[in-house]
């Protein structure tokens, strides 16, 4: 997390702080504050470190593939699924998993993710079979989640699973000359040839 503003650093002290906790995490941002790297370092600094962290944009899967992308499915399950396929939720076992834009997630799904949250356990589609999993949840929105839930778009009890601690991320717009050391951050980070090219 780069960055010597005042919000930059008390970002980095939460992220530390938070890793160190089992606790589902929430991180709320505009989109392009950084939310999925704030994630990344609260996995890398976590004792779950060296197990699988798993990103998965809720908003971007198509409501009908989404039990089989968060659960998995079994072969035979539904047209085309021609082999057993591990869902994120699984595949995350042991790391973390990230639930990004969570708030566009449909309720039904929502649903689901909070039983895989009481429980423990994940069903692929067409199984009925239950497997024991241990992941630590990260989520992070760009909207009002209390909003959502007072308009029926999200589920209070999932809502209230998930906001257990909070990270907000500042805009760039905000945080002074951090848009600078980013800037230059990302400059070094540029191959020697595409900068002469440029």
């Amino acid at each position: 997390i780069i960055g010597s503003s005042p919000q930059a650093r008390a970002l980095r002290e939460e992220v530390l702080s938070y890793a160190q906790n089992a606790a589902p995490v929430l991180i709320v941002g505009e989109t392009g504050v950084g939310k999925e790297l704030v994630a990344k370092e609260l996995h890398r600094w976590s004792d779950r470190r060296d197990a699988p962290f798993v990103a998965v944009n809720a908003g971007a899967i198509p409501e009908s593939l989404a039990p089989s992308e968060l659960f998995g499915h079994r072969k035979g399950a539904f047209t085309g699924a021609y082999a057993d396929q591990i869902g994120a939720i699984a595949a995350a076992d042991r790391g973390v998993l990230f639930l990004d834009e969570i708030g566009d997630m449909p309720l039904d799904i929502q649903a689901q993710v909070l039983r895989v949250l009481d429980d423990g356990l994940v069903t692929k589609v067409g199984s009925r079979t239950p497997t024991a999993v241990d992941f630590r949840l990260v989520t992070a929105t760009n909207v009002d989640l209390r909003r959502g839930v007072e308009e029926g778009r999200f589920r209070r009890d999932l809502f209230h699973r998930i906001e257990v601690l909070v990270i907000r991320v500042a805009p760039l717009r905000e945080r002074g000359d951090d848009v600078i050391e980013i800037g230059e951050a990302i400059i070094k980070s540029l191959p020697e040839k595409t900068l002469r090219t440029a």
